[in-house]
């Protein structure tokens, strides 16, 4: 499996897509409920593609029910995430821990040996994405930390898990249009439960042109991950694939009026060594 640099523009097209629909997130006035209907129009949106691609294998199953169980505590903590802080600071926490932690386990699940400069990659694009999440104001949103940090855990759990999951299925295009099929229910029936009929439909109603447009990014940031993850290492594609922080970054700055400072700028260029490294290792 190698790293090819049409793989590594995929990926970070796919990463593109992944920064649009967190942002959209952000500037929602409801988090849970926006992230409940996104994910709810993801699984209305692919029921036509499992028509026309199918199931996946059962070999693959066990995989799919896992992920879907991960993905709850996912919705739960990004939400908890960005009620409590900036889009800047939680979105990067989230993503730049994670692939440390798929690398460490990589070897253990997946039979993965990552070369010494693929490492450095991993560890660049870690610590870059870590630059341009921390900062004096994480000081200030302690339960923002304390989400994000628990979220990158899960990411690194689904990520392992999803990486399984396709390999076993052999069909990344199956194996991901299952997952939203799915995915998106018991997040969504819980937020509106706790919401009510009475908020929640009408809410759904209004921001439903949106959510699709979010669906969308998000089944094609995924599906492009794990269709890498069938062509490249794991813990490779994991990191590669957090460089969605840049564009989260500028997002940010651009439409959610966040700074970008000196050390955004370190972290941007600690990321791009990074993954200079990623293709070379």
């Amino acid at each position: 499996m190698t790293l090819t640099w049409p793989l590594v523009g995929a990926v970070l097209f796919g990463a593109l897509l992944h920064a649009s629909w967190n942002a959209l997130v952000k500037s929602s006035s409801d988090k849970a409920l926006d992230t409940a209907v996104i994910h709810l129009a993801g699984s209305v949106l692919a029921i036509p593609l499992v028509l026309v691609v199918g199931w996946p294998p059962a070999e693959a199953w066990p995989y799919v029910i896992a992920s879907l169980t991960i993905h709850i505590a996912y919705y739960i903590a990004l939400t908890g995430a960005y009620n409590h802080g900036d889009l800047g600071l939680t979105y990067p926490l989230m993503r730049g821990t994670a692939p440390l932690l798929v690398a460490l386990s990589a070897s253990f699940t997946l039979g993965e040996t990552l070369s010494p400069l693929a490492w450095a990659g991993v560890l660049g694009v870690s610590c870059g994405v870590l630059t341009l999440g921390l900062s004096r104001h994480a000081l200030d949103s302690p339960r923002a930390v304390g989400f994000a940090l628990a979220n990158a855990v899960v990411i690194a759990l689904y990520t392992v898990v999803d990486g399984l999951g396709v390999r076993a299925s052999g069909h990344a295009l199956q194996y991901v249009a299952t997952l939203f099929v799915l995915d998106g229910w018991p997040f969504a029936i819980l937020v509106f439960m706790r919401r009510g009929p009475r908020v929640a439909i009408p809410y759904a109603k209004a921001r439903w042109p949106v959510a699709s447009m979010a669906a969308l990014a998000s089944f094609g940031s995924y599906g492009i991950a794990l269709w890498a993850m069938t062509r490249a290492p794991v813990a490779t594609i994991a990191a590669l694939r957090e460089t969605s922080v840049l564009f989260a970054a500028l997002l940010g700055v651009v439409f959610l009026k966040e700074a970008f400072n000196v050390r955004r700028a370190i972290g941007t260029a600690t990321i791009v060594a990074g993954v200079m490294a990623l293709r070379m290792g």
